[in-house]
């Protein structure tokens, strides 16, 4: 529990938009220690952000799924203790191939550079559970050494029976990954669930 109102009270203080970077030299220098959020296009990853941090609108929730193709980072505490990383979002349909094909040399080559990227989220959709486009994700990580977390959102928009089968089912996909840490955490931005141990374990991953 005290971990938990430690997070509260960073997250209740300054976060700020650092900048934007759509390829690696444009990167912030490697200071503090961050957190990378991803997930599929429609997820809920700006929802989630903005819940973790305490604002409304700290990462814009976009109408159109997939717009984001850039790397944006935000700066927590003051001074500054960590950052977190919006990632741009994965599996979009309608996306042209050298769109997907540029999103994914800026992933693979952030994640196999970034030495103080202390773990990635990676956002499962409880309405939908892991797809195909999320084990490619964990692929990758898996590939780049990262370790991950897998987070369901939108718990909220299930029931729970249907919300403890997927919780399940995720864990279970959890196991076959070199990368993954074992357990699943489980949020909803809207009800604010779960999002209080989210920040805890932000806080435990970054070692601050």
């Amino acid at each position: 529990m005290a971990l938990e109102e430690r997070a509260r009270a960073l997250f209740s203080g300054r976060v700020e938009f650092l900048k934007s970077a759509p390829s690696l030299k444009f990167l912030p220098d490697p200071e503090q220690p961050e957190i990378a959020f991803s997930g599929r296009s429609n997820v809920g990853k700006s929802s989630l952000l903005n819940a973790v941090t305490g604002r409304k609108s700290i990462a814009r929730a976009s109408v159109t799924p997939g717009r984001t193709q850039e790397l944006n980072w935000f700066e927590v505490g003051d001074p500054t203790l960590l950052r977190l990383v919006d990632m741009p979002g994965y599996g979009f349909a309608k996306a042209p191939p050298k769109v997907t094909e540029a999103w994914r040399k800026l992933v693979r080559d952030f994640l196999r550079g970034r030495v103080v990227l202390k773990r990635t989220l990676v956002l499962i959709d409880s309405r939908h559970g892991v797809k195909p486009v999320d084990v490619e994700m964990m692929a990758m990580l898996d590939e780049a050494a990262v370790g991950y977390r897998l987070v369901l959102t939108k718990s909220d928009k299930v029931r729970s029976d249907e919300l403890a089968a997927v919780h399940a089912a995720t864990e279970v996909e959890a196991r076959k990954h070199i990368a993954a840490y074992p357990g699943v955490l489980v949020t909803s931005a809207e009800k604010h669930t779960g999002i209080a141990a989210l920040r805890a374990a932000i806080l435990d991953d970054a070692a601050i």
